[in-house]
């Protein structure tokens, strides 16, 4: 099975919840890293505006191209559920991998020796049962998770969502509810 998010870009209000959330039980630098971000989008012409929000991590891709960059064989993913872990103690911090994902998704803290970093798709709560905490805490109830395949199901959902890179070379295990 292969774990997914689903992001419903028509309940987003772009409060940055799931950012804080994320940035607070990972115990993440508030300047340095996001392992979850929120971009806006401002489109069209007066009278016809629109903003829409796009909230993105890690997608846990299914051909992860990180994974097959690194040089250090540091970047694996999870054979029970799909998701991509970064071995820390592996990371020599070359970087590779931070070019080679197009999500912009591997992050660095910036000073000399740096690993890198993204999201782990909370798998400490996942083991407990628990949600994601950008799951959890979004208060639109915008982010959700589940198997990809039953995510990809639901009514509006869509692989390729504006503003997303294309996804058909990694497979991105990302559902998104366009606005």
């Amino acid at each position: 099975m292969q774990l997914a998010f689903f992001f419903d870009q028509t309940r987003c209000t772009g409060c940055h919840t799931c950012v804080v959330a994320c940035k607070d039980w990972h115990d993440l630098p508030a300047e340095t890293v996001n392992w979850r971000r929120v971009s806006t989008y401002e489109e069209g012409k007066f009278p016809h505006v629109r903003v829409s929000h796009l909230s993105v991590s890690c997608c846990h891709c299914a051909n992860p191209a990180c994974a097959e960059a690194c040089p250090e064989d540091a970047i694996s993913k999870r054979p029970s559920d799909g998701i991509v872990l970064i071995d820390p103690e592996k990371c020599s911090g070359c970087r590779a991998c931070e070019d080679a994902c197009q999500y912009g998704a591997i992050q660095f803290r910036g000073d000399n020796g740096s690993k890198a970093e993204k999201c782990n798709f909370c798998s400490d709560r996942l083991a407990n049962k628990e949600a994601p905490v950008c799951v959890a805490a979004c208060p639109m109830r915008a982010l959700d998770y589940g198997a990809f395949k039953e995510l990809s199901l639901r009514p509006g959902a869509t692989l390729n969502a504006p503003h997303l890179p294309d996804g058909l070379q990694t497979t991105a295990s990302l559902v998104v509810k366009s606005k």
